[in-house]
């Protein structure tokens, strides 16, 4: 398991779109991706639950990769957080 925390940028938080790009992005590998936020998780991979955690801009997300890929997956996602999700 590895772990890293990244604040989200998006001057509109996890809307449709970057939520949909992140999602894209997690999917792309066999391991486990989520976060945490406060006292909640939300399945990286899934655009319901990224949605669902309402996240706004300037929140601390902490993302957690497990699995054979675990590395990869993580600076994945985490590079497409710190470029904005295309916004």
């Amino acid at each position: 398991m590895v772990s890293k925390k990244v604040r989200i940028k998006n001057p509109t938080g996890l809307h449709l779109r970057p939520a949909g790009i992140l999602c894209n992005e997690a999917v792309k590998y066999k391991s486990n991706v989520y976060f945490r936020y406060g006292e909640n998780e939300a399945n990286a991979k899934s655009v319901l639950s990224v949605l669902g955690s309402c996240i706004k801009s300037g929140t601390e997300l902490e993302f957690v990769c497990e699995g054979e890929d675990e590395r990869e997956a993580l600076a994945a996602v985490v590079a497409a957080v710190e470029s904005g999700l295309g916004e």
